[in-house]
């Protein structure tokens, strides 16, 4: 049978990878690299990662305009700090966000594509996503058919992102991998390739509904995919970890990773973010040097 085009295009990456030689290169890395970057500056930096995210069972109009609100309080507040790369909502709050928002450069981000499962029709993520855009959406984060993934059924994978990355037009868009449920190295490869191949943005770990989330052993292999395709096709594409992200050394341990793998050209807030919505308080209150839960 002959190969597809998918399988061709994987087949130029080296994918066959040992997940216990990455575990070793990932303590390596937090053994001897993270110390020197658990700095002010640093965690600075971090607070203008953060994509602000309320995904919530209870969320409603109140909630995220009140959610939008402290962002354009930040703002005033803080003046010396970075505010927020992004908040980030389903998207039948996306025109909440966009008509309370007075921030310039904060994104917005929506859930589309039937979060977090992905099991939905292509058409009910078509018009989800759509409409999304419609309302305002900058960013659309949508989720690899896992399943499909997992079955080997590539092409599918793939063309659903594809046609997703259409409907997204010049709007950016993040894969989430679900690295948790891809249990290998060698997955966590060859899902981020098929996806940056198949028109992703970025490429993003997990939807934060399930464990394990982001792992530093995940971020390095998604790191190390960014890298290869980008020396391979010139095109960067963006990472972000999300889900897991409990405590400001998390944080500092996938900036570390980033630094070390990519280089400081992924050192901005275009190119990394961070789903969380507990960290940015934990990032401020040690920026600040006062206990603050200001979102």
């Amino acid at each position: 049978m002959e190969e597809n085009k998918y399988e061709k295009t994987l087949n130029l990456y080296n994918c066959e990878l040992n997940d216990d030689e990455v575990r070793e290169a990932v303590r390596k890395i937090i053994a001897e690299k993270v110390p020197q970057n658990d700095t002010p500056e640093v965690k600075k930096f971090l607070m203008g990662s953060v994509e602000l995210t309320t995904l919530k069972t209870t969320d409603s109009e109140e909630s995220v305009m009140a959610f939008t609100e402290r962002v354009n309080q930040f703002d005033e507040q803080y003046p010396e700090l970075p505010h927020v790369a992004t908040i980030c909502v389903y998207p039948c709050f996306a025109k909440t966000v966009a008509e309370t928002l007075e921030i310039d450069g904060v994104e917005i981000a929506c859930v589309s594509g039937s979060f977090p499962s992905s099991q939905a029709l292509i058409e009910v993520k078509v018009a989800e996503t759509a409409l999304a855009v419609k309302d305002g959406a900058t960013e659309i984060d949508i989720v690899m058919s896992v399943g499909k993934f997992l079955s080997g059924n590539y092409e599918e994978v793939a063309d659903e992102i594809s046609e997703l990355k259409s409907v997204c037009g010049d709007k950016k868009m993040k894969v989430i991998l679900e690295t948790g449920c891809l249990k290998t190295a060698s997955n966590i490869k060859k899902a981020s390739i098929l996806s940056m191949y198949a028109g992703a943005d970025y490429i993003k770990t997990s939807t934060g509904k399930l464990e394990p989330a982001a792992t530093p052993e995940a971020a390095y292999v998604m790191c190390q995919a960014i890298k290869e395709y980008y020396e391979k096709t010139g095109i960067q594409i963006g990472f972000k970890p999300a889900g897991g992200l409990n405590t400001v050394m998390d944080a500092v341990t996938m900036y570390t990773i980033v630094k070390e793998v990519l280089g400081e050209q992924w050192l901005t807030n275009q190119w990394f973010r961070m789903g969380t919505s507990r960290l940015a308080n934990l990032l401020l209150s040690e920026v600040t040097g006062v206990e603050t839960k200001f979102f």
